[in-house]
């Protein structure tokens, strides 16, 4: 049976790739289909346009902290719910987020992967 420990660590492991702008981690933690839904323009943006702008460091994550996580398990799918502080660049613009994010994961063989990511602004 799955643990919220598991999601968490490939949370982790999905923050840390990020921060480290390292395309082949972040490649393992999402599925080939992922979309994130951007916290500052609201823009779909494909799993492989996220590797790509992380890998070539056009989009660069100075710091994300997560402030909290909430895990919740349904029969190989996790939805996890939390708040993050977000700094970095993309190109040369600097930017900022504080957002609640909502993100699905689903369990196969390779463990815990991230399938759909989505931010929301929290004004400050």
């Amino acid at each position: 049976m799955a643990s919220q420990d598991e999601v968490l660590a490939a949370e982790d492991g999905f923050f840390q790739a990020l921060r480290q702008a390292d395309p082949v981690s972040l490649t393992g933690v999402l599925t080939p289909d992922f979309l994130l839904i951007d916290v500052m323009t609201g823009s779909e943006i494909p799993g492989p346009v996220l590797v790509d702008l992380v890998g070539s460091r056009q989009l660069r994550f100075d710091s994300v902290n997560r402030i909290d996580a909430r895990v919740r398990l349904y029969n190989g799918t996790a939805v996890v719910t939390g708040q993050t502080r977000m700094q970095g660049r993309y190109g040369e613009q600097r930017f900022e987020a504080h957002s609640r994010y909502t993100h699905v994961y689903v369990q196969g063989p390779a463990g815990w992967r991230l399938a759909s990511a989505q931010g929301t602004p929290i004004s400050s």
